[in-house]
């Protein structure tokens, strides 16, 4: 399965990014007026050396509380190793101080699994005769991270970044439940629920041995913990056999493209709006068809739907 971490970063920093900022930087958000924090587009650079187009991640304009000065934060998730990624953070921090001249507080929220040695928080230049410059940022590295450390910390955050933690093999149905645990305690809205939830699905993924064993753990709950925690659990499964059916017509559909060279708008949109089991009789039945009238001979027994 492919992941897109970079959407699934930004989503989870863009809706919580006080309590990111609460946890893992919290002097800076004491002093931060947290009804003055705004989103800014996210700047386009051109990397002159290499010719790619970068775009920062999470950038944020904030007022410190009781004062009138304005100050941005610079938040990049980085999801693998990269070399030449200090000297990257360095030269975001130039442009942005370029282009808003205000003062730039940058963090690396590093999630990658390996490698596990530190990772740099400094770009350095320097000469015979000394350091020319000595750039700084912060860095969050999730896989050097204790998930038991935050296990009693009250912010969705916590609830989901635990999943990218330090987590030995035999800890990882229980991490699962602990994070399922802290959100439960969370009472946040519908979305918001959803969204921690479904983070820590995509990236605690269980096989069969460790869901009997997830399913252990959440045995030892307390009933209330247990009820609310298995409402998440269930539209786990019903999002994922929705997935599932919307895979099989996908690949239905390719099916049709390669047989009939393509396939009119109009039957593709009905075919999406055939029941799952009407699918899978089309997949059998493709492999007769000839021409695209036989496809919509083929559709013309089944009833259109009136959604």
């Amino acid at each position: 399965m492919d992941i897109d971490h970079d959407r699934l970063f930004k989503t989870l920093l863009s809706t919580f990014f006080w309590e990111f900022l609460d946890l893992f930087f919290p002097a800076i958000a004491e002093a931060v007026d947290r009804d003055s924090i705004t989103f800014l587009p996210q700047e386009v650079f051109t990397d002159i050396t290499s010719g790619e187009r970068r775009e920062i991640d999470v950038l944020v304009r904030a007022k410190f509380r009781q004062q009138d000065s304005f100050f941005l934060i610079h938040t990049e998730a980085q999801a693998s190793a990269q070399t030449g990624f200090a000297r990257r953070m360095f030269r975001y921090f130039a442009r942005l101080d370029e282009i808003y001249g205000l003062p730039v507080y940058p963090i690396a929220l590093l999630s990658y699994d390996i490698p596990k040695r530190p990772e740099p928080d400094t770009y350095t230049v320097a000469f015979l005769d000394g350091e020319v410059l000595k750039f700084r940022y912060r860095v969050v590295q999730l896989n050097r991270l204790n998930w038991r450390d935050f296990l009693r910390q009250p912010n969705p955050v916590a609830a989901a970044l635990m999943a990218k933690m330090q987590i030995a093999e035999i800890d990882r149905p229980k991490v699962k439940a602990e994070c399922l645990r802290l959100l439960v305690t969370l009472r946040l809205d519908p979305a918001k629920t959803a969204l921690i939830s479904g983070f820590v699905d995509t990236y605690l993924r269980l096989n069969a041995v460790e869901e009997s064993q997830f399913e252990a753990e959440l045995e030892q709950f307390d009933l209330l913990e247990e009820e609310r925690t298995m409402e998440i659990v269930t539209s786990w499964m019903e999002r994922g056999i929705e997935q599932g059916r919307e895979r099989e017509k996908a690949l239905v559909l390719r099916q049709l493209d390669r047989r009939l060279g393509g396939v009119d708008s109009q039957w593709r949109d009905r075919i999406r709006q055939l029941p799952i089991d009407d699918v899978e009789a089309l997949g059998e039945a493709l492999l007769d068809f000839e021409t695209e009238a036989d496809l919509i001979a083929w559709l013309s027994q089944y009833p259109e739907s009136e959604s």
